[in-house]
């Protein structure tokens, strides 16, 4: 009797699998049992062929040589995972496997990941899909009860596959003709480049920006019954007050007049729930409470969902669950009913919830639905400090969709004096419904026009006393850098921040910006290891490398309308209403414009961060460039590809400004150095000084050395003083 062999994406999900298919017989990287065999991958084993595998000619870098289009794409095994390619193929080539069923991930990487497998290894076989959100044991029994057959995901394969072959086409012809143009090393592709150039763009708006000044008028009012709040001018014709003497002259007008209550109006208002977390809503807000870079954030909840089996799919853009979830939510809510979330969930459970929009609807509900708990309850002591803080916010979210909205009465008041115009807004909780989950400092915002004052009773017509009127002189403030959280954003959203258009803003808007849930927190990590970003605190920069980039790159492929139409084709594709032979047909002929544009430009490089130390390997000048992890110096020269770290960022405080130290050198030599301060200390020094065990930092030891410090400050200050006396 034939078996039937499960290929699953990692090897902790294949022995879940294995275990609940009640396959015990280990035999390294498989495991067998009476009706199964169960093998994995390792991600990817099997991808696209470097360039060289289509000849002798693609060796050399080449302007001569390019666009290089081979008329079919090879694959090749990935390096590093040739052994376990080995295992895979000998599984699903073994003449009593007679039927194959995919297990990888669900979704369209998923598909390619396996597809590509079994097409390097040449087998006929018929398929099967495991298609499943989570890899708890009753999950995994449920999807094998459910099996699709693989003529269903057919045309997700296809779709992958032009995505895959497209970007290889692209970015490495782009890619090979900016290096061979510039002599630098330079990479260009439709996600990278978009990105980038929305960080220049950011980056050139602050540069150009002038502050501008403005005034605004306060007062201070008394009720009759002596409560104190707060008043804001607001003229007439809603333009901003700029001139200084004639917010003098409005002052002193107001001053003078009667002050009284000519409009006031009260409503009851409920907030909801935002959503349920998808994968970028869940990265942008780590980041923002954590600091957790996204592709941190993806690591955490990627093992809380494979490891932990305590969340479902992360890689996820919907933040609503489908109908048919709906009956296993009593479930999640008891295994969530632990430790600090027991009271809200047992309180959810015994009041029962009711099931909306807000979060149930199957049309919002792609591959897979939003991040949430499931069946199973975790361990909360096993979790480490990052995956309890990640596990923290999904549970918390889940909780709050199923818990009564927070509601507050809105209060906005008008007052009339010499024929000007007070306003003051407020808010009065009246339930805090969903907020109670959250600390105090998530309990903010109602509205973004209702402040956080608490209005007194009042009463149309009173009159009241202004008991003092200030002006206040302000800046126009010019936008924000982009942060990881708000960069996040940007990609999700990039008609918000690149005027597109409107039609062109409707698709990007349609098909989720540029790159994908999946693929958002590498495609930043690549921009830093490419030295194209760099950090200042948590703002993220452009480098001169990275600004001369997107001078160099053709304007189509900067644009984030190239990935919107591209996704938007894709997804034509794996639903069958495109053929993906003409998809790939006009990339081929994008391509060779690309090249042709590159070859044409008469632009120009400069290594402007070149240092006067020679590469030990080649003997070029060493480029200084600064990291996502500390400054290096690095070869000029693509094919060298030599680095040396200079100096590495530490989470170390320095004693005098508690700002972050920087360790420079190597070895014995090596050196704490503030950028901030004057502070400099060799590191077996200040391990003495600071530290215990030389781990963590010896916190008495620091009071005790910076109240040293200060008293030495103080001396130093006083003798200052009396020396500035003598010589006057």
């Amino acid at each position: 009797m034939g078996k039937t062999l499960v290929l699953a994406e990692k090897p902790s999900v294949g022995k879940d699998i294995a275990r609940v298919l009640k396959c015990h017989k280990q035999n390294g990287s498989f495991i067998e049992g009476d009706k199964y065999v169960v093998t994995w991958a390792m991600g990817h084993l099997v991808g696209l062929s470097d360039p060289e595998a289509y000849g002798n000619q693609y060796k050399t870098w080449s302007m001569d040589t390019l666009p290089m289009l081979p008329p079919k794409m090879k694959l090749t095994v990935l390096k590093g995972t040739g052994k376990q390619y080995q295992v895979v193929k000998t599984q699903l080539q073994r003449k009593d496997i007679t039927e194959i069923i995919i297990a990888t991930d669900a979704g369209r990487e998923g598909e390619l990941v396996a597809r590509w497998i079994i097409d390097k290894v040449g087998v006929k076989k018929p398929i099967k899909r495991l298609w499943i959100s989570s890899v708890t044991d009753k999950a995994i029994l449920e999807g094998f009860k459910n099996l699709k057959p693989g003529s269903q995901y057919e045309n997700l394969y296809r779709a992958a596959v032009c995505r895959a072959e497209g970007d290889w086409l692209v970015g490495l012809n782009v890619t090979r003709a900016l290096t061979c143009k510039y002599n630098a090393q330079l990479s260009a592709g439709r996600v990278q480049s978009a990105t980038l150039a929305m960080i220049v763009a950011r980056e050139e708006a602050i540069k150009k920006f002038v502050p501008q000044p403005y005034f605004t008028v306060s007062a201070k009012a008394i009720s009759e019954a002596g409560k104190t709040f707060t008043l804001s001018y607001k003229a007439k014709d809603q333009k901003v007050l700029k001139d200084e003497s004639k917010v003098d002259a409005l002052i002193q007008k107001i001053e003078q007049g009667e002050a009284i209550i000519s409009e006031l109006s009260q409503s009851d208002k409920k907030q909801y729930v935002p959503g349920l977390y998808n994968l970028t809503e869940l990265q942008r807000d780590a980041n923002k409470l954590f600091g957790f870079s996204p592709k941190q954030t993806l690591s955490i909840v990627q093992r809380l969902y494979e490891n932990y089996k305590v969340l479902t799919y992360p890689r996820t853009d919907s933040r609503y669950i489908s109908e048919d979830i709906v009956p296993t939510l009593k479930e999640r809510l008891k295994a969530v009913s632990i430790g600090p979330y027991r009271t809200f969930a047992s309180e959810i459970i015994n009041k029962g919830f009711k099931v909306s929009k807000n979060f149930v609807d199957n049309s919002k509900v792609s591959d897979h639905h939003a991040i949430i708990p499931t069946e199973e309850s975790p361990q909360l002591m096993k979790l480490s400090s990052e995956e309890r803080k990640i596990y923290d916010l999904v549970v918390k979210c889940f909780l709050s969709v199923l818990m009564c909205p927070a509601e507050y009465t809105q209060m906005n008041v008008t007052v009339e004096v010499a024929g000007e115009s007070f306003i003051a807004k407020g808010k009065n909780i009246k339930e805090k419904g969903w907020k109670a989950l959250y600390d105090q400092n998530f309990d903010e915002d109602c509205d973004e026009e209702v402040k956080n004052q608490s209005l007194p009773s009042l009463v149309k017509g009173e009159k009241i006393q202004l008991q003092s009127v200030v002006k206040t002189k302000c800046f126009t403030k010019a936008p924000a850098h982009f942060n990881e959280a708000t960069l996040l954003s940007a990609m999700e959203k990039p008609y918000l921040y690149v005027n597109v258009g409107q039609k062109a803003a409707k698709t990007l808007g349609e098909t989720g910006g540029i790159g994908t849930v999946a693929t958002r927190a590498d495609i930043i990590e690549k921009l830093y290891n490419m030295f194209y970003i760099e950090k200042n605190g948590k703002d993220i920069i452009p480098t001169s490398k990275g600004r001369q980039l997107i001078e160099l790159v053709p304007a189509d492929l900067k644009s984030p309308l190239l990935t919107a139409k591209w996704e938007n084709e894709l997804e034509l594709i794996s639903k069958g209403k495109q053929n993906p032979k003409t998809f790939m047909e006009n990339i081929r002929t994008y391509s060779s414009e690309l090249v042709k544009d590159v070859k044409g430009s008469s632009d120009k490089y400069v290594h402007d961060n070149m240092t006067g130390k020679r590469c030990p390997n080649c003997g070029k000048f060493l480029l200084d460039v600064k990291g996502k992890q500390g400054k290096m110096y690095v070869c000029q020269d693509r094919a060298c590809g030599y680095k040396e770290t200079v100096s590495k960022f530490t989470n170390t405080r320095c004693p005098q400004c508690h700002k972050k130290l920087e360790l420079r050198g190597q070895g014995e030599g090596q050196i704490y150095v503030c950028t901030t301060c004057t502070f400099r200390e060799k590191l077996s020094v200040f391990n003495k000084k600071y530290r215990s065990n030389n781990q963590k930092v010896d916190k008495r030891s620091v009071q005790k050395y910076l109240k040293q410090q200060q008293q030495e400050d103080e001396g130093n200050f006083a003798f200052a003083e009396a020396l500035a006396k003598l010589n006057k």
